[in-house]
């Protein structure tokens, strides 16, 4: 399996990931940045302020569309040049492939989330905002959008080994991924994967009376759900896939 890792790392890393990976931290560096936090009503809330601001690019669209992306490009490689065959006629199960190609891509879109942690702290002490940095909320949100992004990777990677063409799964990921705003304005939001990691990034998610309110209990359900389900889909059509 410590092989099946590296080598899914490697080919991944040879797509050239790293603009997709600091697409979204940047991002929300560029946009917490320029927020204006001085109003008096936000003495005290200066980083959640700017936070949903970013959140708004960020998790709508960012988010969502780099990790379906992720998905899409670690089955690059298998779609040239008879790929699949040839890793399948490799020593080790179809299983171990499924679940390494997953996992490379999930540590990777939780880096993307940390930096974009980091991003939020730098924004802060760059402005000097002078106040106690609400790390736990900013650190539940980070992690909360990244588990939220569980059921969207095992989605998209599923379609990438359905699909004889990387285009079809990039299309899907695209086309699903540009009315989230529209999706997230109903009552279907929390069954939506690609609304998903706005909703569990929503610092006011779980308060009835905040925007875009989804009841935490109700989306934790519905992503552990749709997550077993898809990753389930995938994980057997890589059992059956014919090459």
């Amino acid at each position: 399996m410590k092989a099946l890792l590296s080598t899914e790392w490697l080919k991944l890393r040879k797509t050239k990931i790293m603009p997709f990976v600091l697409l979204g931290p940047i991002l929300v560096f560029l946009i917490a940045f320029n927020v204006n936090v001085s109003a008096p009503e936000w003495t005290g809330m200066k980083y959640i302020y700017a936070f949903i601001n970013a959140n708004i690019a960020y998790g709508v669209l960012v988010l969502p569309l780099m990790s379906g992306i992720l998905a899409t490009l670690i089955c690059r490689y298998e779609h040239q040049a008879g790929g699949w065959k040839q890793l399948f006629a490799l020593p080790t199960t179809r299983g171990k492939v499924y679940i390494a190609k997953f996992t490379v891509v999930s540590i990777i879109v939780l880096v993307m989330q940390l930096l974009v942690l980091l991003a939020m702290l730098a924004v802060g002490l760059i402005k000097q905002y002078g106040e106690p940095i609400p790390l736990d909320l900013l650190l539940r949100v980070s992690l909360g959008g990244w588990a939220a992004t569980l059921p969207l990777i095992a989605l998209i990677l599923w379609l990438s080994t359905l699909f004889h063409s990387l285009a079809a799964p990039f299309a899907v990921n695209v086309i699903f991924t540009i009315p989230n705003m529209l999706v997230l304005n109903s009552k279907y939001a929390p069954f939506y994967p690609w609304s998903q990691p706005f909703l569990m990034m929503n610092v006011y998610s779980g308060e009835e009376n905040g925007l875009f309110y989804a009841p935490l209990g109700q989306l934790s359900l519905v992503l552990g759900a749709s997550f077993l389900l898809f990753a389930a889909i995938g994980f057997v059509y890589m059992q059956r896939k014919e090459v």
